[in-house]
């Protein structure tokens, strides 16, 4: 019960990581926010969850990042404080830049990066005022490593490692922790609600994301990484942990390897 009375709002919490991440720290006794879209989903997923009565629910779409200061207000008032806010909310890409029209661009960037910036800055000042509070982002690898089809995606995944990597060291002397997950291939619906090109869903899942890790091991290995207050972690296979160190020390083999990715 390590998270035991630790208030914890999850964006993106209907599905997928985020789904799986409630359930895992609603049974280390999490007091659970959760939020997205969808309310018939998060009401699903409050239904798998230890202690419901210890869950509340707040609708929320961070594409509409300019409306979100009612949502913090909710989010704060359902339990008095946040202590843990995972901003894990967002929506991948599979498409060449050549065939990715801007406004698919311009929605990547407002749901996985303004919005998520958005929702941080709202609760930044009750973190500062508490003079206690931890950001947690769910990245991905490609976040620290751009790959074919998924151009835009990887933008904005890098815009926020720049943005929170800032944010941890101005906030420092406020005892404000920021963690970066970064995922590799996990097993969720993630690629099947990609944008392609013309913005529709791609509608179809990728092999490598069919044969990802598990959703409630990643969510274990996640929750373990929010208790020690890792700055960085990795939680992907083997290759992708090589590509990241690849791209640190040896970027043209790592550019080559790249090269050879399937891009169709």
């Amino acid at each position: 019960m390590k998270f035991t009375n630790k208030v914890v709002w999850i964006t993106g919490a209907s599905s997928g990581i985020g789904k799986h991440l409630a359930i895992e720290l609603a049974n280390q006794g999490a007091k659970l926010i959760l939020s997205s879209r969808n309310l018939d989903a998060l009401r699903a997923v409050k239904d798998l969850c230890k202690n419901p009565e210890n869950l509340k629910l707040i609708p929320l779409d961070l594409e509409d990042y300019n409306n979100l200061q009612p949502k913090v207000d909710a989010a704060i008032s359902m339990f008095g404080t946040i202590d843990i806010l995972v901003n894990n909310g967002g929506i991948s890409q599979r498409a060449l830049a050549k065939d990715t029209s801007i406004a698919v661009d311009k929605r990547l960037m407002a749901i996985n990066y303004l919005g998520t910036v958005a929702l941080t800055k709202l609760l930044l000042p009750h973190f500062i005022k508490n003079q206690s509070g931890h950001f947690v982002v769910t990245t991905s690898i490609v976040g620290k490593i751009g790959t074919p089809l998924r151009s835009s995606y990887a933008a904005s995944k890098h815009a926020l490692h720049g943005f929170f990597d800032s944010l941890r060291a101005e906030q420092h002397s406020d005892n404000i922790a920021v963690t970066l997950v970064c995922p590799g291939f996990v097993n969720t619906n993630v690629s099947i609600h990609a944008l392609t090109g013309d913005g529709t869903a791609q509608q179809s899942m990728d092999k490598a994301t069919k044969n990802g890790i598990a959703p409630d091991y990643f969510a274990k290995l996640m929750a373990k990484a929010i208790l020690k207050k890792r700055q960085e972690v990795y939680i992907a296979g083997f290759k992708e942990k090589l590509g990241i160190y690849a791209k640190r020390f040896f970027p043209k083999v790592l550019s080559r390897m790249i090269r050879k990715l399937s891009v169709t």
